[in-house]
C-alpha cells in the first residue's frame, strides 16, 4: 500500500476474473474502504491505520473482497440501491443513493450510462478527489473508456452519456482522479478530465479519437 495523499492509501492486486491488476483505496479519516481487495501484504497492512468502518462499492460489479473486510473488521458494506439486484442476497449491504454522504467527506454521484448502478464518489481529501467505477480508466498514463465490446449494445450512446456525466463532475471541486481500473492521477485531475472530453480515447486505441 502507498499513501498517495495524506490519509488516502492506494494499492493494486491481481484480479483473476479479469486477468488484470485493479485498484483499491482506503480513506483513513472516513474509515472507508473503496472497492477493496485484500492487499498482497494481507489485512495486517491496516495495523496502525485506524480500523476500517465501512466498505463502499462504486458498482455492484466491485464486491471483490468486501465480505472479508466485513468479517475481519466488522465493517458495514455500502452499495447503491441500483446495485442491490446485481449483488443479490449473498452479501448483506446498506444502500445509498445519489447525493448521499456515505461516510464523512464522501458523497455519492450517480453516473449511470454503462449500467444503472454506475456511481462515482466525491472525496474531501487534500484538494478533493473523484473516484470512478467503470466509467473511466487510466492505463499507461492515459484516460480512456473501456473497449466498445464492454459498453453494451450502443457504445456511442453510452460514451455520449458518460461525457455528459463528466461535464457535470467538472462543476465540482477536485484536483485528483481515482480509478478502480488503472492508476490514480494525483494533481491536475480536473484539467485532465476536461481535456479528455475534447479528445476521448478508447482502451484499445490509445491516442485515437473515438
Amino acid at each position: 500500500m502507498q499513501e498517495i495523499l495524506p490519509g488516502l492509501l492506494h494499492w493494486t492486486t491481481f484480479h483473476d476474473g479479469i486477468r488484470a491488476r485493479v485498484s483499491s483505496y482506503y480513506v483513513e479519516p472516513a474509515g472507508a474502504l473503496i472497492d477493496p481487495r485484500v492487499p498482497d501484504e494481507g489485512l495486517d497492512a491496516f495495523a496502525g491505520r485506524g480500523r476500517p468502518q465501512q466498505v463502499v462499492l462504486t458498482s455492484g460489479l466491485h464486491v471483490r473482497h468486501a465480505t472479508q473486510f466485513a468479517d475481519a473488521f466488522g465493517c458495514i458494506i455500502r452499495a447503491s440501491r441500483e446495485a442491490l439486484e446485481r449483488i443479490g442476497d449473498d452479501v448483506e449491504t446498506a444502500p445509498y443513493g445519489d447525493g448521499d454522504e456515505i461516510a464523512p467527506g464522501i458523497s455519492a454521484i450517480h453516473v449511470g450510462a454503462i449500467a444503472p448502478d454506475e456511481y462515482a464518489l466525491q472525496i474531501a481529501v487534500a484538494a478533493g478527489a473523484i473516484a470512478f467505477a467503470d466509467a473511466l480508466n487510466r492505463y499507461g498514463g492515459v484516460l480512456g473508456f473501456f473497449a466498445d465490446a464492454l459498453l453494451g449494445d450502443d457504445p456511442a450512446k453510452v460514451k455520449a452519456e458518460l461525457k455528459d456525466a463528466f461535464r457535470g463532475l467538472l462543476t465540482r471541486d477536485f484536483d485528483h482522479l481515482l480509478f478502480a481500473h488503472g492508476h490514480p492521477l494525483i494533481g491536475g485531475g480536473k484539467a485532465a478530465l476536461r481535456d479528455f472530453l475534447q479528445r476521448p480515447v478508447g482502451h484499445e486505441d490509445y491516442g485515437q479519437v473515438v
